[in-house]
Order: C-alpha cells, then structure tokens, then sequence
C-alpha cells in the first residue's frame, strides 16, 4: 500500500505508526507467545471489555472480521431464509455477502448524495412485512441519518444493525457508534481507523442474550464444550490480534484527531489551489463526528479516472471506494436490479475518489498530492472541459 517511491505519497502507511509503537507491540505479542493462549482467552476478553467501555455499551464480542461481525449480528437477530434486509448499494461488498449468506435477500435503498450514507426516506419505501433488519453503513467514518433511521425502525418493528467497519471513533448526537443499533460491527481491519496486523472484528450490543448467542455461534454454536445447540462456524479472534489492538486502543483518539486535523488542511489547501469547481470536499453533517477513515472527494464527471492515472504517474496514492455499486455487481444480478435503479449511488461510483489520509500524514505529503490534483486540473483541455 506504501509508495516505493521515496519522495511518493502513500494512500496509507502502517510503517508511520508501527515504528513509535514497536516496543509496546513486541511484548505484546511475546506476552501472548509465552501464555500459550493464543485464540480467544483472557487478551481477547480484556479486549472486549475495553470496547464495550469506549464505545458505552455493555457487551463486545470479538471475531475473526468485520465481515463475521456482519453475519454473527445478523444470525442473532434471526435473520434467515425469506427475510429481506434493507442496505446501501453503495458500499464494500461484504454488507451484501452477509446478508445473502445468511439466506436473505438484500434491499438497496439508494444513499444521500452527501454523506454518502443510506437515505432514510428510501429506507422507508423499502419496508415490507419480510424485512427483518435494516443495515446503515457509517461510509467513510461518518455515520449515518440515524434520527431519522430510528424513527423508520420504531415505526416499522424492525431492528438496526450498524455496518461500523469503517467508523470507530465517530459520533453521533455525542454517542459514539456501536451504540446507534441494536447491533454494531466493526472490522479491525489493518488499514482502519482501529486497525490491526491481520483481520479481527467485534460485535457490540447493549442486549446480553444477543451478545451470548453471538459467543456461542463464532464456536460453532458450541455451549458447553462439545455440545452444539446452534449451527454456528469458526469466527473466533485471535489472541495475537486483540494484544496488538489493546496497545493501539489508548492512542486511539490521538489518532482519530490527526485525521480531522489532516482533512482539515486537505479543505485548506484545496481553496488554498483554487480547486472548489473542481473537487468537491467531503461534508460533515450536523451532530456528528466524522472521524475520517477516508477523506473522500468528488471529481468532475468523465475525469475522475485520468487523474487517478495523474496521480499514479507522481506517485500518489489513491482508491476509489466504490467503482461499482452493488446492484451491479455480476453474482448479485439474480436480485433483478438494473442500471439506473440507483442513480446516486450510481453517480457516486463514476466520481468518487479517495486521497492518501492517515494520522501520520505530513502537510508537505498533502500539499504534494493537492499540488498534483492543481496540475492535471489547470491544463488547459481540463480548463476548457
């Protein structure tokens, strides 16, 4: 993920925050080695204590991902074979590969234009007597409409389960995710916010028996040992893992604030180059706190692409999340959507770009890479388009 170029602009460097930590994580990870307990146990447990704390709730489940934090809440929660789950088309695939591996069959509900996030008046018109959850994705590390997502839920029976991969750290009305829902999910994914060496995930819930049937099902549904009363898989966390997100826990906010501080001299510069007409600046909407796992901008239709190829060529780097949105995708075609069901979602996916952003980053980095956006913008066909 790293630029081999030395004078390049990673879209995110895990080196930068492994060197000042390299002590604290090598005892870490020999004092694992040295229990000899090295899947779930006691690091997994303090782990998940410190979760539960820091995102106010009171329960946290680890697991082997973010994507089995998905299926293990949905599986809680009952949702199987003829349920209809309400979600986003606009997001990573594993919202959807979730959903439809429990059996049910995933609703897109289109996303405001803004955020990015699932609209809750499309949510609304999704709703039927099979729907069993509704799934918002906290895109980008903002989270979602929730006021009015609640409403809709109340209104209609049916519980919200948080898709937080991407949103550790953010708020809402002064709540921080993972208690926004019945149910929330988080990946630990390397490159998150809360990230570790491998893949890891958690659950967190405010309801102990979702939180014990969760327990059970990442053992294969197994309670007591050998005894299997559920049809659960292997989702458990590894030991290694939660030691190494336990030393990263406590910098975290540290962290979360270098992100806004990062995107808000992104803001800074792209005024600073003239860039408003051509780059749209990611949104921060009212009563939260985006906690920038990506700092996301929109580039003019029809040139988004040439300049990722730009900005390649100057070795910066860059991701588009998401190049199609999900309704689209080939495996998910039998759910009988079409191009054009989902025109923001669909806009989005051809405009959408993702500029290098981690809490170590340099504003001589970031000036770099808007200096490099300023240069492809400002050629005279660019101008003339």
């Amino acid at each position: 993920m790293a630029s081999t170029h030395p004078r390049g602009v990673p879209l995110c460097d895990l080196q930068a925050q492994y060197a000042p930590l390299e002590a604290e994580l090598q005892a870490a990870l020999a004092r694992v080695l040295a229990s000899g307990q090295v899947i779930l146990g006691p690091e997994v447990a303090d782990l998940e204590r410190e979760v539960a704390d820091y995102c106010g709730a009171a329960h946290a489940v680890g697991c082997a991902s973010g994507t089995d934090a998905l299926l293990l809440a949905l599986h809680a929660l009952g949702v199987g074979p003829g349920d209809d789950v309400i979600i986003p088309p606009f997001t990573f695939f594993a919202t959807a590969g979730a959903v439809c591996r429990t059996g049910a069959r995933p609703v897109f509900a289109d996303i405001d234009s803004k955020s990015y996030n699932v609209d809750p008046d499309q949510v609304e018109r999704c709703i039927t007597p099979r729907t069993k959850a509704i799934i918002p994705v906290h895109l980008y590390g903002q989270c979602a409409d929730m006021e009015e997502l609640w409403d809709v839920a109340a209104r209609h029976g049916v519980p919200i389960v948080e898709d937080a991969a991407q949103s550790f750290g953010a708020d809402y009305q002064g709540k921080r995710c993972g208690t926004l829902g019945s149910i929330a999910c988080f990946s630990f994914y390397p490159t998150k916010n809360l990230g570790t060496y491998g893949d890891g995930g958690m659950c967190v819930t405010g309801d102990p028996d979702w939180a014990d049937r969760m327990q059970c099902l990442r053992v294969h549904g197994m309670k007591p040992k050998y005894y299997h009363g559920l049809m659960g898989w292997n989702a458990r966390l590894d030991a290694v893992q939660a030691a190494i997100l336990r030393v990263k826990l406590p910098h975290l906010d540290r962290w979360l604030q270098a992100r806004i501080e990062a995107a808000r001299t992104y803001d800074e510069l792209i005024a600073e180059y003239e860039l408003d007409g051509y780059l749209t600046r990611p949104a921060r909407l009212p009563e939260r706190r985006h906690v920038f796992n990506q700092y996301v901008v929109r580039v003019g239709r029809g040139q988004r692409d040439d300049l990722v190829k730009h900005l390649q060529a100057e070795r910066v780097g860059t991701e588009v999340y998401y190049p199609l949105s999900l309704h689209q995708q080939e495996c998910l075609r039998p759910l009988g959507y079409r191009a054009g069901d989902f025109p923001v979602s669909e806009e989005a996916s051809r405009c959408v770009l993702a500029l290098p952003m981690f809490p170590e980053i340099t504003a001589e980095q970031q000036d770099r890479v808007i200096r490099g956006i300023a240069a492809f913008a400002k050629q005279p066909a660019r101008r003339a388009a």
